[in-house]
C-alpha cells in the first residue's frame, strides 16, 4: 500500500533534499502555502469544533489571513519570534496559522509553565509579541519585559476572541515570501530534566514531519478502503496540548492534509472525552498511554457508544504490553497504534500499528519509511548490529535545525553525519522493529548489574491491580543503587507488597525486583503532556 501511495502514479512524489534525505516534492514545502492549499481543497469541511462553535477550513484560512496582515501592520517582520500561550482553542490554531503566514517564527510556549519557567523561555528566545489567553497572560505580565502582550478572551466565539489582535486593521501591510529553509517554529524540550531548550525548525522540517504522518494514514486508509471499513468522515479529538509536538504535527497539522475535523478539549477529562467521542463520532484518538487507560477504566465507559473509533494511538511514553491486549477487548472496532518521535525530530521516528503491533506489542515499531533513517549507535557513534543495545539515532529532513542560541547543546545532539541522538537506549530486531530499553539517565546500576526502569515498570503494569507505576533508583551503601517503585492501585484493590513481589518473581530476575514498594493513595503526579512526572516523584520519595 505504501508503494501504491508513493510509487509511480501514486498521490505522493518522493524526492531528495541537498543532503540526500527523502522529501515530498509535489506538496507545499512552506506552511503559508500549506495552509492556503489544504484549506482550499477542504474548504467546506468542518475544521474545528469547540463547544457550540463550528468552523470550516475556509473559515480558519480567512481568519488567519487577517491575523497575518494584522501582525504585519503591527511591525512583525520575517524571522521575528511570536509566542502563543493559550489552552487548546480555535484562537490557538488561527494564531499559529497567522504567525507563520506573516513570516514570523511560531513560538509555542508551554501552557503549564509557572512564571519562572516562562521567564527562562522568554529570556532565551526574546519574542517581540505574545498572544495569550487571560490566565496565562496573568502569569506572563510580570516576566515578559519589553515584549508586547495581547490577551484574547478565548471563551468567546472566534471573531470576538481575535478582536484585540485585529484591532487597528491591516493598513497597507504586505506579507513576505517564505522559503523552505526559512525558520518556522520553536518548540521547547521538556523542562522536567533541566531548563528548557528551544528547538528551532524550518518550514521544510515541519512540513516533512506532517507529510510523514499523512502518508502513514493514507496507507492505513487504503487498507481500510480495501476491506470496506473506511470511515465516512475523519474526526479526531484534540486532547493533547497543541504546544506539544504531538498536538502540533500528527494531530493538528496532519488534519489539514487529510481533511480531518478537530474536536477541541480545553483540558483532559476522561468522562468528557467519552461524551465527545460518542457525540462527535470521533474516529481517531491519540494521547499518552495513561489517557487510553483512563477511558477503559472510567466508571461511565459502558454508557457511551464508542463504535466510531477506528484507531487508538499512543505516544510520548511507553505503553505497557498488557494494555495492548486489553485495548483490543475494550474497543474491538478500533485498532491500536504506537508512535515514537521527539520534539527534535518533529515527532517523526517509528510507528507500530494494527496487527503488527499485536504481534510485537513491546516494540515501538519500524522507522517511518521512506523518510527516516534509524540507527543504533555504540562507541564513537559506530552503528550496531541487530539486537545490540545502544543509543537510538534518527536522521530525516524533519529534524530540527538547532537549539536556539545553544551551539554546545546542538553539537552534542547531532552526529557528524546528521543523526539526532535521542538519549534513548534500544535495539533493532531482525525485522527492523525498534525496542526501547530506557533513557540513558534512567538506568539503575545495582551492584554492577544494569536495570532498565522501563522494563521493571512494564512488568509491574502487567499486574491487573496496578493503575500507575514509576520506578527510580535510590542510593544504597552496599550496592550503590537499588530500584524503588511508587505504585497507585486501581480503586478497591487490596494488593499488598507481598502479593506484588510474588507476581514479579517469575517474570523478572531477582536483582530487578524493587527493593521497596511505596503505595500512593493518590494518582501519580503528571506533567502538562500527561506523562508521569518522574522528577517530582523522585523529589518526593528519594529522601
Amino acid at each position: 500500500m505504501l508503494a501504491a501511495v508513493t510509487g509511480p502514479g501514486g498521490r505522493v512524489i518522493i524526492g531528495e533534499d541537498e543532503h540526500g534525505r527523502a522529501i515530498v516534492t509535489n506538496f507545499p514545502a512552506t506552511l503559508p502555502t500549506f495552509f492556503r492549499t489544504f484549506c482550499a481543497l477542504n474548504a467546506q469541511v468542518e475544521a474545528i469544533v469547540a463547544g457550540e462553535e463550528r468552523l470550516t477550513f475556509a473559515d480558519v484560512d480567512r481568519w488567519s489571513e487577517q491575523v497575518a496582515l494584522a501582525l504585519a501592520a503591527r511591525g512583525i517582520r520575517k524571522g521575528d519570534r511570536v509566542g502563543i500561550a493559550m489552552r487548546n482553542c480555535p484562537s490557538w490554531v488561527v494564531s499559529y496559522m497567522g504567525i507563520v503566514k506573516a513570516g514570523a517564527v511560531a513560538t509555542l510556549l508551554n501552557g503549564w509553565w509557572q512564571p519562572h519557567e516562562m521567564q527562562h523561555a522568554l529570556d532565551l528566545v526574546t519574542p517581540v509579541l505574545i498572544i495569550a489567553d487571560a490566565p496565562r497572560a496573568t502569569r506572563i505580565e510580570g516576566v515578559c519585559g519589553t515584549c508586547k502582550l495581547v490577551t484574547l478572551r478565548i471563551e468567546q466565539p472566534l471573531e470576538q476572541a481575535l478582536a484585540p489582535l485585529l484591532d487597528g486593521g491591516s493598513g497597507d501591510a504586505v506579507l513576505p515570501d517564505v522559503g523552505p529553509e526559512d525558520e518556522a517554529t520553536i518548540l521547547f524540550t521538556s523542562g522536567s530534566t533541566g531548563e528548557a531548550k528551544g528547538a528551532l525548525s524550518t518550514h521544510r522540517a515541519v512540513t516533512t514531519g506532517v507529510y510523514t504522518y499523512a502518508i502513514g494514514l493514507m496507507v492505513l486508509l487504503g487498507l481500510l478502503t480495501e476491506e470496506g471499513r473506511a470511515p465516512a468522515a475523519k474526526r479526531t479529538l484534540i486532547n493533547v496540548p497543541l504546544f506539544h509536538v504531538t498536538g502540533e504535527i500528527p494531530v493538528m497539522l496532519n488534519s489539514f492534509v487529510i481533511s480531518r475535523t478537530m474536536v477541541m478539549m480545553a483540558k483532559w477529562d476522561a468522562g468528557e472525552a467519552l461524551r465527545l467521542i460518542e457525540k462527535e463520532g470521533i474516529t481517531y484518538f491519540v494521547g499518552v498511554p495513561t489517557m487510553s487507560m483512563e477511558l477503559m477504566n472510567h466508571p461511565d465507559r459502558d454508557k457511551y457508544d464508542l463504535s466510531s473509533l477506528t484507531d487508538i494511538a499512543a505516544g510520548g511514553a511507553p505503553r505497557p504490553v498488557s494494555h495492548v491486549k486489553r485495548l483490543g477487548q475494550e474497543f474491538p472496532k478500533a485498532q491500536p497504534a504506537l508512535g515514537y518521535g521527539l520534539t527534535e525530530t518533529n515527532a517523526v521516528g517509528c510507528s507500530n500499528v494494527w496487527g503488527n503491533y499485536a504481534a510485537k506489542p513491546d516494540s515501538t515499531g519500524r522507522a517511518h519509511k521512506p523518510f527516516v533513517d534509524l540507527a543504533i549507535l555504540g562507541a564513537g557513534d559506530a552503528p550496531l548490529l541487530p539486537f545490540e543495545r545502544g543509543e537510538i539515532a534518527i536522521r530525516s529532513a524533519a529534524n530540527i535545525k538547532c537549539y536556539w542560541e545553544d551551539p554546545e547543546a546542538t553539537k552534542a545532539t547531532f552526529t557528524a553525519d546528521g543523526y539526532i541522538r535521542t538519549g534513548d537506549i534500544g535495539y533493532l530486531d531482525e525485522d527492523g522493529y525498534l525496542f526501547i530499553v530506557d533513557r540513558k539517565k534512567d538506568i539503575i546500576i545495582r551492584g554492577g548489574e544494569n536495570i532498565a526502569c522501563a522494563e521493571v515498570e512494564a512488568e509491574i503494569y502487567a499486574c491487573p491491580a496496578v493503575a500507575e507505576a514509576a520506578v527510580f533508583g535510590m542510593p544504597s551503601e552496599r550496592l550503590g543503587e537499588v530500584p524503588v517503585a511508587v505504585i497507585y492501585l486501581h480503586e478497591d484493590s487490596d494488593l499488598s507488597e507481598e502479593d506484588l513481589r510474588a507476581f514479579l518473581e517469575p517474570r523478572i530476575a531477582a536483582f530487578k525486583i524493587p527493593e521497596r514498594f511505596i503505595f500512593s493513595d493518590e494518582p501519580l503526579p503528571k506533567l502538562g503532556t500527561g506523562k508521569i512526572d518522574r522528577v517530582a516523584i523522585k523529589a518526593q520519595y528519594r529522601s
